[in-house]
């Protein structure tokens, strides 16, 4: 019998079906997957080695902006290789632990990337309505901390889901109709009573997303209260400019993420490919368009960018 149909705890391994219903399309499909995964690691990691070399980037603002970047870097490599080869080559095997580790890679950093841009709304309020505190308050030892109290929340949360899928018995087939491993793609292939796996899921999903909604709402609410305070509306429209990058970001990964959240619920009617499409959409939109929204419209990076590249073609 195959490693793949054996009833064992815990099993050999998962089969990735891909995007079932358009197998005939996958490796059209990967053509432009390709393209997205280059320009997320071309571009969160030019942004990375800018801010990195550039001591006049060594702002609160940009540290949290190069902290996206390698979260992005994170989430794009952990999941798109293995997506590509699954197109390319059609289903292919992985082996558990292998699945679990992707499958903890893609929830826990997914919880940092949200927890970033919480981190950044913070910024863009102390920078526009507490200027005068802005270094005081975000200190590099204060943006240290924060950052590494993001990450510990990710990690924290994820563990236990793949601690919980490791005491689970799986039976019958061990087919993913999926690209990648997805938390309850897997927990819907347990042959055991999967309520915890499931409730747990849920409210990781709603305090993550909902806390961190809630605390961005918070911060544009004061944010926008000052802003239309200032006596001159060029000043309100500069206040305004610098968090617009910002806002592209937060609806390029929340708006998705919602989406996939929902369907995958509530939405029993939509077919299935459509599942599997949003929630690669979610995992790859954000890394490919984040460094492009930063790049247009944050003059330092900018410029520093189109620098490097005059030297390099001089």
């Amino acid at each position: 019998m195959s490693p793949l149909n054996s009833s064992s705890l815990p099993p050999a391994g998962f089969l990735l079906l891909g995007v079932p219903g358009l197998e005939a399309a996958q490796q059209w499909l990967a053509v432009p997957f390709c393209c997205m995964y280059v320009l997320a690691v071309l571009g969160n990691a030019s942004l990375v080695g800018v801010i990195a070399t550039e001591s006049s980037l060594h702002e609160p603002m940009y540290l949290f902006l190069a902290t996206l970047a390698l979260t992005d870097l994170v989430l794009s490599t952990a999941t798109l290789p293995q997506m590509l080869a699954v197109f390319w080559m059609g289903p292919r095997a992985i082996a558990f632990w292998a699945c679990l580790a992707q499958m903890f890679f893609i929830h826990a950093f997914s919880s940092v990337e949200s927890g970033v841009l919480v981190a950044m709304a913070l910024d863009r309020y102390v920078a526009i309505c507490l200027p005068l505190r802005h270094a005081a308050i975000l200190k590099p030892s204060t943006v240290a901390k924060l950052v590494l109290l993001i990450l510990l929340r990710g990690l924290v949360l994820v563990a236990p889901f793949a601690l919980l899928l490791r005491g689970l018995s799986f039976c019958g087939h061990r087919v993913i109709p999926h690209s990648y491993c997805e938390h309850m793609a897997v927990v819907k292939l347990a042959c055991a009573d999967t309520t915890v796996n499931k409730m747990y899921g849920l409210a990781v999903a709603l305090f993550v997303v909902g806390l961190d909604i809630l605390s961005i709402a918070l911060s544009y609410t004061m944010i926008l209260r000052a802003v239309f305070s200032l006596p001159s509306s060029q000043e309100r429209l500069k206040a305004l400019s610098t968090c617009a990058s910002h806002c592209c970001v937060i609806l390029m990964f929340y708006i998705p993420g919602l989406f996939s959240f929902l369907t995958h619920r509530f939405g029993h009617r939509i077919p299935h490919h459509m599942h599997v499409l949003l929630a690669i959409l979610y995992l790859l939109v954000p890394p490919a368009l984040n460094p492009i929204v930063y790049g247009v419209k944050t003059k330092q990076i900018r410029s520093r960018i189109v620098g490097v590249f005059c030297v390099r073609l001089a």
